[in-house]
């Protein structure tokens, strides 16, 4: 792979060793990480919340058991389903638009895991709102971790 600012260099150059040639490419994985000629993080990201959400779904018989006390479900999430996540991180730099899009997976997550809220004055099931899902989960969030 060429990095280079001039989407052009690199374009007809090709790797031959041994009589073997190694073909230019846009993207490879290394090491489990997307690498980009772009150096472009938002693949990486797309990727990794692929894989936490890959997670989510092989645990979640005992996430959406009711045997479970929170706190284990919790324990679950951050050894298994955010270290899936987290993967790598220490390369990323975060634009916003990208922390946006960590924050909403973690809340997602934390929904499915805490599951609705029965509202006192009416009685109603209702979604956790995320100040309520911030007090529930008592770490700090992913972008925090990550940064």
């Amino acid at each position: 792979m060429v990095m280079s600012r001039d989407q052009n260099a690199g374009r007809s150059h090709s790797i031959k060793t041994d009589n073997i040639s190694f073909e230019r490419v846009e993207e490879f994985k290394y090491l489990g990480t997307t690498l980009t000629n772009k150096n472009s993080i938002q693949v990486e990201i797309k990727s990794r919340l692929n894989s936490g959400n890959a997670c989510y779904y092989s645990v979640q018989d005992p996430l959406s058991s009711s045997l479970l006390s929170k706190n284990i479900k919790i324990k679950i999430y951050r050894t298994i389903i955010l270290h899936a996540v987290l993967y790598g991180c220490e390369t990323w730099s975060l634009p916003l638009r990208e922390e946006c899009g960590l924050r909403v997976f973690e809340n997602r997550m934390l929904r499915r895991i805490l599951g609705p809220k029965r509202a006192e004055v009416t009685g109603e099931w209702r979604k956790v709102h995320n100040e309520a899902l911030n007090d529930l989960y008592s770490s700090p969030n992913i972008v925090r971790v990550i940064k």
